[in-house]
């Protein structure tokens, strides 16, 4: 009897599944992307700098679960990852690089370790412990959306559909657990079987959600509905930046301070839309060229700390190089390596970090690769 009721709840489920499909137009092929070639990286001339960042990182950055989230150890028990443990945003990041540079062999290897690493039953484990050999259950959007793109990027770069494919399996994973009523979640928990109740802007990767495997107007109804709330984020002409979060159970945008990272990866992705504010990237031409984005910003506008970091300058490369900015991308470019390592005594000797005390982040020197691959 069990199985039967088993049997017709499966059929049931087929047939809701047909008839909303059929409501709905299918699950429309997504658009392909687009791979630059040649990139403005080549154009730039900065093989001997990817070079050696490339080489500090395989060999002082990078361990058996992947890329170091520090260059310097601890006990990997604090709440925020630290140290030798891993992250899903490296791992996509590596990913993404690999497939950028039409790398293959490297590609496969990246996604080879970064399934072991970090996959689990309904997403992407954020993090990974090897000292407390603990997974943590909960994803983050904006890294499960890289890795998913990632492997549309390898289907195009490698003229190989399997990579499709498996971008196709995770997407309607993705789509299942971290969208809820055409709207994206930062997180899905997998331990209490529930997401947040908000989204960072920033996690709101555009071009990526119009790539998801969902029913047609289902993904354009996510679509539409994140970039709606994105671009409602807009702090305005005069600090043309971005809220950081919006709660969907009080229908409010929240901000403390203003992180430049943060608003720069949602200017990314609005550029790869074509959405992208024109005072955004006036203001960005103007501080790059002047050197003057700092880490953090009040939400009017003022410098909250004096620090400029490689990510920054990356972003802005990316963002120059998805415009269509030649100046702004070499302009950035040239800011980011200031801060590249050059004493060739210095463990960091080619990558991005602080030799007074050999402090070097994972996303700083990944950044600053995938930005020569722009």
């Amino acid at each position: 009897m069990r199985k039967k009721s088993l049997l017709l709840i499966g059929v049931l489920a087929g047939l809701t599944l047909f008839f909303i499909y059929k409501q709905t137009g299918g699950p429309a092929d997504p658009p392909l992307l687009s791979l630059p070639d040649p990139t403005y990286g080549a154009r730039a001339n900065v093989q001997k700098e990817r070079d050696e960042l490339e080489t500090f990182i395989q060999t002082k950055l990078t361990g058996p679960h992947g890329v170091y989230t520090n260059y310097l150890d601890t006990d990997q028990s604090r709440e925020l990852a630290t140290g030798h443990e891993v992250l899903s945003e490296s791992a996509s990041l590596r990913m993404r690089i690999s497939a950028l540079a039409k790398d293959k062999q490297s590609f496969d290897k990246e996604w080879a370790l970064a399934k072991r690493t970090f996959d689990l039953q309904k997403g992407f484990s954020y993090r990974y412990s090897p000292k407390q050999q603990k997974s943590y259950p909960i994803n983050a959007a904006v890294d499960d959306l890289r890795m998913i793109r990632a492997l549309y990027e390898a289907g195009q770069a490698f003229g190989d559909g399997s990579y499709t494919k498996e971008a196709n399996r995770y997407g309607e994973r993705f789509y299942q657990y971290n969208v809820k009523d055409g709207r994206l979640y930062d997180f899905y928990d997998e331990k209490y079987n529930k997401t947040n109740s908000f989204v960072t802007l920033c996690y709101a990767d555009l071009r990526t959600l119009q790539l998801l495997p969902a029913p047609s107007k289902a993904r354009q109804t996510l679509q539409s509905t994140m970039q709606a709330i994105v671009q409602d984020g807009y702090l305005g002409d005069e600090f043309p930046f971005y809220e950081t979060r919006y709660h969907y159970d009080r229908s409010a945008y929240s901000s403390e301070n203003i992180n430049t990272v943060e608003s720069l990866l949602t200017i990314l992705h609005l550029a790869e839309v074509k959405e992208a504010k024109p005072a955004s990237i006036r203001y960005l031409k103007e501080h790059v060229m002047a050197g003057t984005l700092f880490g953090q910003y009040t939400r009017a506008g003022e410098p909250a700390n004096s620090i400029r970091s490689t990510a920054i300058y990356a972003l802005t490369a990316m963002i120059g190089s998805e415009i269509g900015d030649y100046p702004l991308y070499l302009d950035s470019i040239g800011r980011m390596n200031a801060f590249q390592v050059k004493q060739q005594d210095s463990p960091l000797y080619g990558g991005f970090g602080d030799v007074h005390t050999n402090q070097a982040y994972s996303f700083d020197n990944l950044m600053a690769l995938l930005a020569y691959s722009y």
